[in-house]
């Protein structure tokens, strides 16, 4: 994929284009069906499948009391459209000069002028411009004026909810992995920098690998089955995952604390990805470290169980049909 950061960097070849604009916080399946729906229309005309999103979030400039944390990164919002078949994306800075800009300039001289729109693909609550002041029946109408077709995408619904990266990140905030995972179409997953602990879990519990990361979303506290991998995905492990502040310990700061369920083999890698699978319980306060020993070995059977299930349902799936 090539990404373009600001219009500056837009060379006059970009298009024609096939474009969908938005956040895309998180790449949910909501998401992904408008980027599939981009790539089929533009291989139909011949076009580029295209993107255009935005950092920081526009709420960020226009409303920053009321800003979302946000569940991803732009670089990873562009290597997930890039899975769906998007060849190139624009991230354009949002300025409050930019947020100034009327629908009509807008369409006029950035879809249809910088990026060549041919078509303009969006979900069914896009809105743009000043104030927020176009949504996709103004779009469609700007379309005819300035030479693009408009296509709004339905929603996408999943267990009589609407899938959308607020309701993602609320399902987290309650720690509901499991559904989150099936609305993001993959696991919830923070990544970072494995920092030095106080040695308190390899001298008095379990031994853990504990992360740093600048995630802005983290799953609610308590414990889940996780998947570890180094991030190049060289090597994964099962593991178990605490997420809170060890208040049997009297921890005052926010942790995420894994341990990996196999021995490894030589030193951790110095950067971890870990994806949350299944929350297992609440973090609880225990009487001291023996207790709370107890309790996570007991969770870690779990997840070893958890595993087998997982091995076992995997290998039912690879049977051939009779």
């Amino acid at each position: 994929m090539r990404i373009y950061r600001g219009l500056s960097e837009v060379p006059e070849q970009f298009g024609p284009s096939a474009l969908t604009i938005g956040n895309f916080d998180g790449a949910h399946i909501g998401h992904r069906a408008i980027f599939r729906r981009v790539v089929a229309v533009a291989r139909e005309h011949g076009w580029k499948p295209s993107a255009l999103t935005f950092d920081p979030h526009p709420a960020r400039i226009v409303a920053p009391q009321r800003a979302p944390r946000l569940l991803s990164t732009p670089e990873e919002r562009c290597a997930w459209m890039a899975e769906e078949g998007i060849e190139q994306a624009v991230i354009l800075p949002f300025t409050p000069e930019f947020s100034c800009l009327s629908p009509e300039e807008f369409a006029r001289d950035i879809v249809a002028g910088r990026l060549q729109a041919k078509a303009v693909l969006v979900g069914w609550n896009f809105r743009f411009g000043r104030d927020q002041a176009g949504d996709t029946r103004v779009l469609a109408e700007l379309g005819e004026r300035y030479g693009f077709f408009t296509e709004v995408i339905a929603g996408v619904r999943f267990r009589g909810r609407t899938v959308s990266s607020s309701e993602i990140r609320r399902l987290l905030a309650e720690g509901r992995v499991s559904l989150a995972n099936r609305m993001l179409g993959r696991p919830f997953a923070l990544t970072g920098a494995v920092a030095p602990g106080r040695g308190v879990g390899s001298k008095q519990t379990v031994p853990t690998l504990n992360l740093r990361t600048g995630a802005e979303v983290l799953p609610a506290r308590g414990v889940y089955v996780t998947r570890t991998a180094s991030l190049d995905g060289s090597a994964t492990w099962p593991s178990v995952t605490n997420v809170g502040f060890r208040p049997t310990f009297k921890g005052e700061n926010l942790t995420v604390e894994t341990h990996v369920l196999v021995p490894l083999e030589g030193p951790p890698p110095r950067h971890l990805r870990i994806e949350f699978l299944r929350r297992l319980r609440d973090e609880k306060k225990f009487a001291g470290p023996a207790e709370l020993k107890a309790q996570i070995l007991r969770d870690i059977e779990r997840a070893k169980a958890y595993f087998r299930r997982l091995e076992r349902w995997v290998g039912r799936c690879r049977e051939p049909a009779k």
